[in-house]
């Protein structure tokens, strides 16, 4: 990976949700075990380097969050504000997948270039998208903008595993959804993996337990493996994409306590 630049990464935690043991695993009942209540955190990433500012996702909009019954915590821009970054120092939103707690808030930051996966966009801009099944995850205005901004040639589109920035590498699992992405970010002390919903709680990767929501069980299993391989190494630290535990696995963050914490 290019390594020219390094980042100060975040977690910044905006919503939350509580649910069950048995709506987060797939077919949990196979566990045999009690079905026991877990809360659920909603987060996006920031990669704050010497030239650049990069959003790993952008968290979900107040009225689609809330018809969910999510709770929002915090307005993800203010939540910015608290890390210290404005909203136009963003220069790229980096999507990991097109759900609508991934891609909600994308509007707000028009300046910015948008990457994704060509799988992604191609999977939820087709008419598989509209299955109940999947449709349930997305909001259509969302897909939309998506279109336009392809329309405008404001998205460039990434495959396999692919060096998109100085010291920020993608690279395209699937699994949770046909084209999920995972972020490696060099920072001063190692690499940030930043795993979003190939890896929901860190159990899922501890105890071999896929997440519910899944567009092919084979990849996912074999993102846990992708992801095993990279946290083996001593020089990188892994970061779910839901789990409270993030909160209290990194330190911190001054005037953001209890919002973001620092992993790199």
């Amino acid at each position: 990976m290019p390594d020219e630049e390094r980042y100060e990464v975040f977690a910044i935690r905006y919503g939350r949700r509580d649910t069950r043991k048995s709506e987060v695993y797939l077919n949990y009942g196979l566990y045999s075990e009690p079905d026991t209540p877990v809360a659920m955190d909603y987060y996006f990433w920031v990669a704050r380097g010497a030239d650049r500012v990069v959003l790993f996702d952008c968290g979900f909009a107040r009225d689609a969050g809330l018809r969910r019954g999510r709770t929002l915590l915090i307005d993800p821009l203010d939540a910015l504000a608290l890390v210290g970054v404005a909203p136009t120092e963003i220069s790229h939103v980096l999507v990991s997948h097109a759900h609508y707690d991934h891609i909600g808030n994308l509007s707000r930051f028009p300046d910015a270039g948008v990457v994704m996966s060509a799988r992604e966009f191609d999977f939820w801009t087709g008419p598989m998208a509209g299955r109940a099944q999947f449709a349930t995850y997305a909001e259509p205005a969302e897909l939309e903008y998506l279109r336009r901004l392809d329309a405008g040639g404001g998205i460039s589109f990434v495959s396999g595993c692919t060096d998109v920035l100085p010291g920020i590498r993608l690279i395209e699992v699937g699994g949770h959804t046909p084209g999920q992405l995972i972020g490696l970010v060099q920072t001063a002390s190692g690499q940030a993996v930043l795993a979003c919903d190939a890896l929901h709680y860190y159990e899922e990767l501890e105890r071999d337990r896929p997440f519910a929501i899944i567009s092919d069980l084979r990849a996912m299993y074999e993102g846990f493996d992708t992801l095993a391989g990279l946290a083996a190494d001593p020089g990188r630290v892994l970061v779910a994409g839901h789990d409270p535990d993030v909160m209290t696995r990194f330190p911190g963050v001054g005037a953001a306590e209890g919002v973001a914490v620092r992993i790199g």
